[in-house]
């Protein structure tokens, strides 16, 4: 464990990637009932990728979910590929599949990021969804995000997260909670993305990657590399920032 200012960081390596699943469901499915305990709605960030999408598939058969008053819990997304409603590569409609239509969570309290169906551009998708942002953020928020309670992140062998790519201005992005993707490396190229702003608003920030391909990126993050290089090193929660590894992704980490 480490300390970023006065931010509790801690390394949690486990076997292997489906060990790694198991796992961030049971501690997001505890946090969740945790939260609710002193204060209601909760507000989770979800995030899609292999990984990702295995998490929320062990939360729907984890006894835990149980547990869940699921009418208090509200769904977000940390960056979506800017594509139709109903599309399959969506995270959206893999998280809808792996976990949200099994669960009693109202259909209000899911907020998907715009497709071309709803939005112009992704730049308009942008705007749409920091507008349903801000109706769920106190007055005073900046930026305008709800008090996000977890917010799950996986990463790229490039060291993006949610869509923000090295090289790109997503990472750079200071005034706005949510911006529009462009030429992104990793197909589709348009994508919608929250940024370090919003993502860092959240109290709790979980990193969550398996795989040696990630090993390099991961061990530069946690060394403290440049954001906008490897924006895996940008996430950190309010009160806590968690990476969840594998022990190939985590390769020399600790």
């Amino acid at each position: 464990m480490s300390e970023q200012g006065s931010v509790e960081r801690n390394v949690v390596v486990v076997p292997d990637a489906a060990a790694l699943a198991e796992t961030t469901a049971a501690r997001l499915l505890l946090a969740v009932v945790d939260a609710q305990s002193v204060r209601r709605p909760v507000h989770v960030v979800l995030t899609g990728g292999t990984v990702g999408i295995a998490t929320l598939a062990a939360a729907r058969r984890s006894p835990l979910a149980g547990a869940v008053d699921w009418s208090g819990v509200h769904l977000w997304w940390g960056d979506e590929r800017y594509l139709p409603t109903g599309h399959p590569d969506r995270n959206e409609t893999q998280a809808r599949e792996a976990l949200i239509d099994h669960v009693p969570v109202p259909a209000g309290n899911v907020h998907p990021m715009p497709g071309p169906d709803r939005a112009a551009s992704p730049e308009a998708a942008a705007l749409d969804y920091a507008a349903d942002l801000a109706r769920f953020a106190a007055p005073d928020a900046d930026p305008a995000v709800p008090a996000f309670d977890v917010l799950l992140l996986g990463v790229g062998p490039d060291g993006h997260v949610a869509s923000l790519f090295p090289g790109l201005p997503g990472p750079t992005e200071v005034t706005s909670a949510v911006v529009g993707v462009h030429d992104s490396p990793k197909p589709p190229p348009q994508r919608v993305s929250l940024t370090f702003p919003a993502i860092n608003a959240a109290g709790h920030v979980w990193l969550v990657a398996a795989g040696a391909e990630k090993a390099p990126k991961v061990g530069e993050a946690l060394a403290g590399a440049a954001p906008a290089d490897v924006p895996a090193a940008g996430p950190h929660g309010r009160e806590r920032t968690l990476w969840l590894l594998d022990a190939a992704a985590a390769g020399g980490a600790a």
